[in-house]
């Protein structure tokens, strides 16, 4: 972590000074004001500056891609980290190489788990505010089941039109169930709506009434 101490006639001057040097942006630090400034006696005798402690954050990608290798290289997969990209609060990682079937696991569930692992270890420590979303991918595999669930809650909301009849869909994880909501919230003719206790939480898509 790169620390930099300044002074400055402000406590604002101080710290745009160490941003200046640091190279970076106020929400990429942690700031802590070592002392306040000081007039002194009659705006003379005793004048002190501003001190100023500020230290530059990991960044979020560099430290989920870290923590990642580490993770991934004890399961002696053939693999490599193809993208890392950070942006509005969310870290997306897409994975490529062999064997990449045993990191996806049975409908995803061995690549949802590391993903919530990740989130727990990248977030430890941080705030509310501060939390930052992990999203792991395997070869676009997300990208392409999001894609199928997007066609497949199309095609079952016409089923249920046809037969005024609701459609009740598989059990499916909560980000899973998202997507069909997601999909189908601006028809004006269909409502979906979750049933059901966790693992085996379902989507229901019915005609208004």
């Amino acid at each position: 972590m790169q620390i930099v101490e300044k002074r400055g006639k402000s406590v604002d001057e101080a710290i745009k000074l160490a941003l200046e040097e640091l190279e970076a942006e106020f929400e990429d630090v942690d700031i802590e004001v070592l002392e306040e400034p000081s007039k002194g006696i009659l705006g003379m005798i005793g004048k002190k500056a501003a001190l100023v402690r500020v230290s530059l954050r990991e960044k979020p990608d560099t430290k989920v891609e870290d923590i990642l290798v580490g993770i991934l290289d004890l399961t002696k997969i053939d693999y490599e980290i193809q993208s890392v990209e950070y942006g509005e609060g969310v870290v997306r990682v897409n994975i490529t190489g062999n064997d990449m079937g045993l990191l996806i696991g049975r409908k995803g569930e061995t690549l949802n788990s590391l993903q919530f692992l990740m989130g727990l270890i990248i977030n430890r420590g941080r705030s509310r505010e501060e939390r930052v979303r992990v999203l792991l991918d395997v070869e676009d595999y997300r990208a392409k089941r999001e894609e199928s669930l997007r066609n497949l809650a199309l095609k079952l909301s016409e089923k249920a039109k046809r037969t005024h009849k609701n459609v009740v869909m598989r059990p499916m994880s909560p980000h899973e169930r998202r997507i069909v909501h997601t999909a189908l919230q601006n028809d004006p003719e269909i409502v979906t709506f979750s049933q059901g206790e966790e693992p085996n939480r379902k989507v229901v898509i019915s005609l208004k009434r």
